[in-house]
């Protein structure tokens, strides 16, 4: 059945209101195809019985009606929903004429709740014109009955009280299917209409997310690179000493015909070489600018990873205080964009120490099994004011030229977008806290520690 409904309900029509009810003319359209040819079959199969005058008519009548219920089911399946009903709803009204003109009206009364199902199916299938049509054509079969019980039996004056009474029930019936035909035709309409802004919406609330993703990824790089700028410095001191220790090794090297001695400048000079590889690696992966990768991984290792980073970026005055100890709850985090959220926070702490201090990070679990990530500084401090708009995009208190704005925005949607929450505490002369909350696991093997 369910095949059968499916196949039912493909077609190829557009208008929502005539797919819906495509199933039932289509079933209506088949019966009346397949039923009448099976039953004047069965009357022809009775020799026995003989034909009454008129019945011959009658089965022609009916095969016509079957003959045009096939076309308007072949109609509907091609599509053409509107020229198959009324095709069928034709057929039906002049099979009705014939037969009130055959038989009489009072022939025929038995059959008119049949004829208010056919009005039902004018109204919800094709509209309130079509509705009244076919109240019409009743009206006219009816007519045509009447004309011809008077005839064969006289007593006009009873026949037209029929004709006014089965006329008045049906235009009530007519009444009532065509205001509630109309309302569901535009509550479905009103529903298409709804659903299309809605789409509409959806589409540009779509294309409004895509455009805040793009913004955010050029937001992150930005930062990257403003970070990148920052430690430039840093690096070139780095690689500048690095230089210096594999020269060094390399002039005693070429200085002395020691094997053990050559070998010893050698080493040195591969180790030296390999501390600067790493460095470059660490700070082209940092730079590059790529899709955000999620991956469960260890805050601990992490920040330890970012120490000689986090020396190149602080002024030489300013001391790292890590307090990471016990087990930690791995986080499910792009670990770069990680980096990047304490490098800004880091920058931001140096410049609230320009006589230099203590840069503090510590970490612990909640009871929730979430990663808490305290930074703090001894700096200057921030005044209420200036705490309550530190997340806001493009809000500086730096001059201008030295400072985007742009860090502890980016520190605040990287830490939202990963489920977390983040938030400040800060006094005037008493330096400055940030607090992030990043959901986490414990690994598989350690115990753990509620905080």
């Amino acid at each position: 059945m369910r095949r059968l409904r499916d196949w039912l309900r493909d077609v190829p029509i557009a208008d929502p209101v005539d797919r819906r009810n495509a199933p039932v003319i289509q079933v209506i359209a088949l019966l009346l195809a397949v039923l009448p040819p099976l039953l004047w079959l069965l009357r022809a199969m009775m020799p026995d019985v003989p034909w009454r005058p008129g019945e011959v008519a009658s089965m022609l009548v009916g095969l016509s009606v079957s003959a045009l219920a096939a076309l308007s089911f072949r109609l509907v399946r091609r599509g053409r929903f509107v020229p198959a009903s009324r095709l069928l709803l034709a057929g039906f009204v002049a099979s009705a004429l014939l037969a009130h003109a055959a038989s009489g009206f009072a022939a025929q009364r038995f059959e008119q709740p049949v004829l208010g199902v056919w009005m039902a199916i004018a109204a919800l299938a094709l509209g309130r014109g079509t509705l009244w049509l076919m109240y019409a054509g009743l009206l006219a079969a009816f007519g045509v009955g009447i004309a011809v019980d008077i005839g064969a039996n006289g007593e006009t004056a009873a026949r037209l009280t029929d004709l006014a009474v089965s006329a008045a029930i049906f235009l009530m019936l007519a009444i009532v299917l065509d205001r509630s035909s109309t309302a569901l035709r535009d509550s479905l309409r009103e529903a298409t209409a709804h659903g299309r802004a809605l789409e509409a919406a959806n589409a540009r609330l779509q294309a409004e997310m895509a455009e805040r993703e793009r913004a955010q990824a050029q937001l992150v790089q930005a930062q990257k690179t403003e970070a990148m700028g920052r430690l430039a410095s840093g690096v070139a001191h780095d690689f500048g000493n690095l230089v210096g220790i594999i020269r060094g090794h390399a002039h005693r090297g070429r200085g002395t015909d020691d094997a053990a001695r050559m070998k010893d400048a050698l080493a040195g000079v591969e180790s030296a070489a390999s501390r600067a590889a790493v460095l470059t690696r660490r700070l082209m992966a940092f730079s590059r600018a790529e899709e955000e990768t999620r991956e469960w991984f260890d805050p601990a290792a992490a920040i330890g990873d970012l120490e000689p980073m986090l020396r190149q970026l602080l002024a030489p005055s300013v001391r790292i205080r890590l307090s990471l100890a016990g087990p930690l709850p791995e986080i499910h985090f792009d670990r770069t964009r990680f980096e990047l959220m304490v490098l800004n926070i880091a920058a931001n702490a140096d410049h609230a120490m320009p006589g230099g201090g203590v840069f503090t990070i510590s970490a612990r679990q909640d009871a929730h099994g979430s990663l808490l990530l305290a930074f703090g500084d001894d700096g200057t401090g921030m005044e209420p004011a200036v705490l309550a708009r530190i997340f806001e995009p493009f809000f500086t208190t730096r001059p201008r030229g030295q400072g985007t704005g742009l860090g502890l925005s980016v520190v605040r949607d990287l830490v939202e977008a990963g489920g977390g929450s983040i938030h400040a505490e800060s006094e005037p002369g008493r330096g400055s806290v940030f607090f992030l909350r990043i959901p986490g696991r414990m690994p598989a093997g350690r115990h753990v520690v509620a905080a």
